[in-house]
């Protein structure tokens, strides 16, 4: 399937993102080192965590005019202002297309909806293959065009059957994963080979309903409300940093199967904002929370 190219026209851009105790005037200085050297400012959002005192940033501006050369504005922000200021950060450009891994085991509906929004250009991203430990979902792959490659994974040759997922995604230079449903646990070695940089989709509201049957365990509670949750993966099991949560309303008059429905459609699109925030470099981590810029 041809992949339709967004037809906006390309950015020459660079994005910074930023956390570090909140002092005065730190937006002021920010912008001064872009503006100074002819940066046209098209974005720029904040916050601060009063009480954490930590100052969050986000600043995207025009490199057209930009005086400082793209190789070096690094080495310039981290001497002028970020060693004396404490500041962590990140510098993205808009030319450097992320790519993208997608893992996915038997269910097919977060894989669809990735794949779809790509496919129809929504995403400036490029997702070279798909990883699977089963191969119902190749002909899926091979309807998108996409490579799918299957890794028999138990307890014995775990460790074994990841290094070589390691080694493929090394080779395809791939910078981020999405776990589109993947039923299977990764270990604490492969996720510190992509910290902050592997993100799942979980279905319900962390930690409720845990265990295999979720939503048959919120029907038998009778609850009100169902949720999904977007979050980054950490070695403590679905416990990472949160990105995107949502929510349907559920009525005495849902079966089981309507709650599996209604979820199933909360997922895809909470995890397809996850991604799109992740895509567009919005999002910043800090004490296993997250500051998801607008």
């Amino acid at each position: 399937m041809k992949r339709i190219q967004p037809k906006t026209e390309p950015k020459n851009t660079a994005i910074l993102l930023l956390h570090c105790p909140d002092k005065q005037g730190l937006l002021a200085l920010v912008t001064e080192f872009i503006n100074k050297n002819n940066g046209n400012i098209l974005y720029l959002d904040q916050h601060v965590d009063r009480e954490e005192k930590l100052f969050y940033m986000r600043v995207e501006w025009q490199l057209d005019n930009f005086t400082i050369p793209k190789e070096k504005i690094s080495d310039y922000f981290d001497t002028l202002l970020a060693h004396k200021y404490e500041m962590t950060y990140n510098i993205h450009f808009s030319d450097e297309k992320p790519r993208m891994a997608i893992f996915v085991s038997k269910m097919s509906h977060c894989l669809f909806d990735l794949l779809a929004r790509y496919t129809a250009g929504e995403w400036d991203v490029e997702i070279p293959l798909i990883i699977s430990n089963h191969p119902d979902m190749k002909p899926v792959a091979d309807g998108f065009g996409i490579d799918y490659h299957v890794f028999n994974i138990d307890k014995e040759n775990k460790a074994e059957q990841e290094a070589k997922e390691l080694a493929l995604l090394k080779e395809h230079n791939i910078d981020f994963i999405v776990l589109a449903r993947y039923m299977q646990i990764i270990s604490d070695d492969f996720i510190a080979h992509y910290p902050h940089k592997i993100i799942n989709i979980h279905h319900s509201f962390l930690p409720a309903f845990v265990g295999a049957k979720p939503y048959h365990a919120a029907h038998k509670r009778g609850v009100k409300i169902i949720g999904a949750t977007s979050h980054y993966v950490t070695p403590e099991l679905d416990a990472g940093p949160i990105i995107k949560q949502d929510v349907a309303r559920i009525s005495h008059k849902d079966t089981v199967k309507d709650l599996i429905a209604k979820g199933r459609d909360l997922e895809k699109i909470v995890l397809s904002k996850a991604v799109n925030k992740h895509i567009d470099r919005k999002i910043l981590v800090y004490n296993n929370r997250t500051v998801v810029f607008s």
